[in-house]
Order: C-alpha cells, then sequence, then structure tokens
C-alpha cells in the first residue's frame, strides 16, 4: 500500500496544472462547466503513451477547465486543464476540448471528472499487451460465430450446423439485374454447372451470403496478424484455417475455376423466388425450407469469376493468391508440406489473373454490393506475398515475384495511389510494407518510393485528424469510416516497422481511441467493450437470440442523408432493437454524420468481416 501511493503521489505531480481556475459562465462554480458538456475516452483503455487524450465537448466556453482522474474509490490520481477549443462538432455541442492524459500511467481502472458535467465512463490503464490483446480475441470471436457449415461453434449465440447443401450446391450463370443499384433480378436464373462443394466458411455480415472478394482479404488480414504477432495465438490460427478451406474449395484446381459468391441478395422481378435478403430467420432453418418460392434459400445458387480457364478479374485472384501464399508464410516452419501446397495454389491463382484490357472488376453480384475500382495493390499483394512465402520455404520462384510485386507497385503508384488509404478497396499499405520485406536483398526495387507512398496514406488521415475535433482520420460522413480508422492505425505501425520512423504513431493511436469511444458519439464501434456498447447490430442471429455478438466491428457513422428516409419497418421476425425505438445518438449528429444504434439501420450498424478482419490487424503486437 505504501508503495501504491508514493508512485500515485508522483503521477498526480507530474500531471498537475497550477493555473488560476476560470469561471466557465456567469453563476457558474469556479472551475464549473455552463451549460450541457459530456466527457468521451477511449473505452478500450488507455497505456501511458505520450499524446493520450480524452475530450470535453461542451454547449458553452469551457477553456481551460479543470479535469480530475480518480480510481475506483474516487480518489484523485492526475488533474489538469482543458486544452484549447478544436472546434465546433454541432449545434449544441459547440466547443471540443482535448485532455491530456499522458501522466496516467498506474495500471487501474479510473474515470475522468469535469465539473458540471457528467463522469466519464470507466476505462482501463494498462500494457499494450493486455488492452490491444484482449480486443484483438474479441474480434476473431467474430469470426468463430459467422462460421456457416457444419464446422460450427455453438458459442454464445448458441450456434448450429447450417446450410449443409451447399454440400452439393448448383453452379448459375450471372443474373441480370434490374438496375445498376439493386440487387433484385430479373427472369428466371439458369444453371451452367454443378454440383460443387462450398460448405464452410463465414457469413459475409449480418445476412448469409458468403463471397469470395471479401473472405480472401478478411484471411489474409488474420493469417498476416498470425504471421506478425508477438504471442502465439492457437484460436486466430484455428479461424485463419477454417477461412482458408473455404477458399479452398472455391478455387476448383481441376477445371481452373474460381467461384466468388454463394447465395443470391433477393428474389426476382416476378417474384418466382426470393433471395437471402427478403426474410429474418436462423440459418439452419435454411435447409429445411421447402416453401414456395424458397428453392434458393435452401439450394443456394453458385457464381464464378470467369468461365474454367479464363482469365480471373485481377483483385480477385491478386487477395485469393495472397491469402494462401500468407498461410504458406506461416506454415512454413511447423508444417512445409502444407505451406507448399498453400503456395502452388497461391502461384496457380495468380498465374490466371487477367492483367490487360481491364474494365469492370468482378467482386460479388451485383457489383454495387462491393464497387471496387483499384486492381493494381492487389496483384502487389499477391505478388509480394508469394515472394514472402517462396522465401521462406526456398523455392526459386521468389525473385521473380518480387520483381512482379515491384511492377505492381510502380503500376499502383501511377495509376491508383493518391486517395485511399487500407481497407477492403485499397490494400496497398500491407502490400508495401510486405514488398519491402521481400525485398531486402534486392536492390532492383524502389523501396524509398514504397516508404513514400505509405507516408503519403498516412498524411491524408492527418491531415484530416488535424481539422477535426476529435482528430479522427477517417471520413465519418461515407462509407466504412470504422475500418479506414483501423486501417490507419494499422499503417501507422506498418511505416514505423518499415522505416524506424515514429512520427504518426501518436496519430495511430488517436484512431484506435476513436474506434473505442473518443468521438462525439462515446461509441465503441466494437460490440464488448466499454459503455455504452453497441447495443442493436444489424445482424440476423444476434437479433433473434437476443444475446451480444462479442467482437463485431460496426461500420460507425455514415452520412446523415442516408437516415432522411427514416429506417424502415421491421422485418418479419425481427425483434425491435431498441426496444422503445429511441435514437438514444441523435443529439450528436453532426458534420453532415450520423450514428444509429438500431437492428434496421445497416448503414451504421451491421458488422462484416472485413470490419472485424482490419481490426485484429490493427490490434496487433
Amino acid at each position: 500500500m505504501g508503495t501504491f501511493r508514493r508512485v500515485m503521489s508522483i503521477t498526480l505531480a507530474a500531471g498537475l496544472v497550477v493555473t488560476p481556475v476560470t469561471a466557465a459562465g456567469a453563476g457558474t462554480a469556479v472551475g464549473e462547466v455552463a451549460g450541457a458538456g459530456l466527457i468521451r475516452v477511449n473505452q478500450l483503455g488507455y497505456s501511458g503513451t505520450v499524446g493520450e487524450s480524452a475530450y470535453l465537448m461542451t454547449e458553452q466556453v469551457a477553456a481551460g477547465a479543470r479535469f480530475d482522474v480518480v480510481d475506483k474509490r474516487g480518489r484523485r490520481v492526475l488533474s489538469g486543464r482543458a486544452g484549447a477549443d478544436a472546434g465546433e462538432w454541432n449545434a449544441k455541442y459547440r466547443h471540443v476540448y482535448r485532455l491530456d492524459l499522458s501522466g496516467l500511467r498506474w495500471p487501474g481502472t479510473y474515470r475522468v471528472k469535469v465539473a458540471g458535467v457528467p463522469v466519464s465512463p470507466a476505462f482501463e490503464v494498462g500494457s499494450d499487451k493486455r488492452l490491444l490483446e484482449g480486443a484483438k480475441d474479441k474480434a476473431v470471436n467474430f469470426f468463430t460465430e459467422q462460421r456457416d457449415g457444419a464446422n460450427v461453434v455453438p458459442g454464445s449465440l448458441g450456434r448450429r450446423p447450417s446450410h449443409l447443401t451447399d454440400r452439393a450446391a448448383q453452379v448459375y450463370d450471372w443474373p441480370t439485374f434490374a438496375g445498376p443499384d439493386t440487387d433484385q433480378t430479373v427472369g428466371e436464373m439458369r444453371r451452367i454447372g454443378g454440383p460443387v462443394d462450398v460448405e464452410g466458411g463465414w457469413y459475409d455480415a449480418g445476412d448469409y451470403l458468403k463471397f469470395t472478394h471479401i473472405a480472401a482479404y478478411s484471411d489474409s488480414l488474420l493469417w498476416a496478424s498470425a504471421r506478425d504477432g508477438r504471442w502465439p495465438d492457437s484460436t486466430l490460427l484455428k479461424e485463419a484455417r477454417h477461412g482458408l478451406a473455404w477458399l479452398d474449395k472455391m478455387w476448383d484446381e481441376r477445371t481452373k475455376t474460381l467461384y466468388i459468391q454463394v447465395g443470391a441478395g433477393t428474389g426476382n422481378v416476378e417474384e418466382t423466388f426470393i433471395g437471402d435478403h427478403d426474410i429474418w430467420r436462423l440459418p439452419e432453418a435454411d435447409d429445411q425450407d421447402d416453401a414456395p418460392g424458397h428453392q434458393f434459400i435452401k439450394n443456394r445458387p453458385v457464381f464464378r469469376a470467369a468461365a474454367p480457364g479464363m482469365p480471373i478479374s485481377p483483385n480477385l485472384a491478386g487477395r485469393t493468391a495472397a491469402a494462401f501464399a500468407l498461410a504458406a508464410q506461416v506454415e512454413a516452419r511447423t508444417a512445409p508440406a502444407r505451406a507448399r501446397r498453400h503456395l502452388e495454389t497461391a502461384a496457380q491463382i495468380y498465374a490466371q489473373a487477367q492483367t490487360s484490357g481491364v474494365t469492370q472488376l468482378v467482386t460479388s453480384l451485383p457489383f454495387a454490393f462491393y464497387p471496387e475500382s483499384a486492381w493494381r495493390d492487389d496483384l502487389e499483394l499477391g505478388a509480394a506475398e508469394l515472394a514472402l512465402a517462396a522465401q521462406k520455404l526456398g523455392d526459386r520462384r521468389a525473385r521473380a515475384w518480387v520483381r512482379a510485386a515491384e511492377h505492381w507497385a510502380g503500376e499502383y503508384r501511377k495509376h491508383e495511389a493518391g486517395g485511399d488509404t487500407l481497407n477492403l478497396y485499397d490494400v496497398s499499405a500491407l502490400a508495401h510494407a510486405d514488398l519491402i520485406r521481400a525485398a531486402r536483398f534486392d536492390r532492383s526495387v524502389d523501396v524509398a518510393a514504397l516508404k513514400n507512398d505509405l507516408r503519403a496514406q498516412l498524411e491524408i488521415g492527418a491531415k484530416r485528424a488535424a481539422a477535426d475535433p476529435f482528430g479522427a482520420g477517417a471520413q465519418y460522413d461515407n462509407f466504412d469510416a470504422v475500418p479506414h480508422a483501423f486501417g490507419l492505425a494499422a499503417t501507422a505501425r506498418l511505416y514505423r516497422t518499415a522505416t524506424g520512423d515514429r512520427r504518426y504513431d501518436a496519430f495511430g493511436t488517436g484512431q484506435l481511441s476513436w474506434n473505442f469511444g473518443a468521438n462525439p458519439w462515446g461509441v465503441p464501434f466494437m460490440v464488448g467493450v466499454g459503455e455504452p456498447m453497441t447495443r442493436c447490430p444489424h445482424h440476423q442471429i444476434a437479433n433473434i437470440v437476443d444475446r451480444p455478438l462479442t467482437g463485431a466491428v460496426v461500420n460507425g457513422p455514415n452520412s446523415a442523408d442516408l437516415f432522411e428516409d427514416g429506417l424502415g419497418d421491421n422485418l418479419d421476425g425481427m425483434k425491435p432493437c431498441p426496444a422503445d425505438g429511441v435514437d438514444r445518438f441523435e443529439e450528436f449528429t453532426g458534420r453532415g454524420s450520423r450514428y444509429v444504434d438500431d437492428v434496421r439501420s445497416w448503414q451504421a450498424s451491421e458488422p462484416a468481416d472485413d470490419f472485424a478482419a482490419i481490426a485484429v490487424y490493427a490490434l496487433t503486437r
């Protein structure tokens, strides 16, 4: 106890700012904030890193307001003053102030207090390993809950085997869609092959469709996390292997065919059949669904990327090859024979990539689900991972793949760089970092250009963060703000590893902090972290069984315009959530963005595999 008191007193002395207290408004007690005010903290926790912050958002001016950090017993351990006004969030919260928590280093559970406003949610101070690994484990758990097929894990949602009919699925030609922005089809689907075994894998998001495009990206990040993590992680490896087993089924080595999708989104205009999005149900019900018009619910269609042996859309070829090549890198030490098989599969898929005359990429049916435009980054990633795998396995093709990766890196910088950062639609940051690894003995690679492009991507986020009251580097008035923030955090780490330059460390930490509650809504966008947690994800299983979907990462805030027509009605079988229908975050709508925690709010509250995958990678140390 004596040691504890001594260390705490030192921390207090380091953090205390002894300046006169200024009243926040007329009739307000000294140091008290006038009007509405709230404190936003990183509810995952802090590790004592320089630059770590909480935020005070207020209705009236509160510059210089005093804040105290107290422990579970209410004892003050740190004091300080609010920083300069960072700007307006919305018409109600016109002032945002940064609260510097850098001096808080003693492990424990704390809250921040400012007179006149509610106390902050509780947060932990601890090591990176404890905090980040704990959140990473939750995100990996999400993949376990997303499993399809026979090899499901009951888990907290009480999962049961589902879609066993996928073991003998029929292959169909691409359907005709009623318009460019709809997934409703026209006419009947035409069978062109089958049966094929596509059982297993993960559901893509809150529905039950399965996509190679998403699974390859997600599994690549899981394997990269297993490779780059400091500590062995058997649970992570199990999920990575589960995903790869399904990708292996989606590639027919004999006919050189890559299948891209299992299931149809909605039914046709003629209403002779329905699709996955038309009904809300538990997935295990589909195997027994013989209702009229439900033929593609029970016996789900499979679609291919191209005719057998024909060139494969380069984004699909690159990222799918990368997943197998990353698996080869991880398995090389303990299972070399398996690693060599993965390397050969990766090489076959990569060799079939279309590399000229590319106009429309293939991602999903319809393309509007995942409208990707960049593809040279995928080819760079595939080649870089093939090179690293070949180097580990002593394969002579390593140098050729390094040269291929360098070629596509140059083409990416020429045609696609400058507008995006690491996420589902742009994997160049990981590709660059791994090409730098692969090229450590190859002077023909322009390593300086790769490092510069990594920095340029970070600058995109850093410039946004400098102009944002909460330091957000992602565009929160557009889709995928949360995964972009995780991607920026991951890129900051990749840049530091590649260059030794730590200038973006604090920025990366800030993006994690934003995702875990230090944002205008005060919401950690991963289910199971902090309070108030995301309670109503747009996810069928979690909604029906009414249990938390631990580790799910939701899209987060999106354009306020997307909510102008309301959230729509509850589907049959959907449990209203929140039960009272009240939007508890409406007052925080600001800067063109809105967050809604409602099961109907697919725009903001739907979790997805690619969101969880980039979270896993960003949280890997």
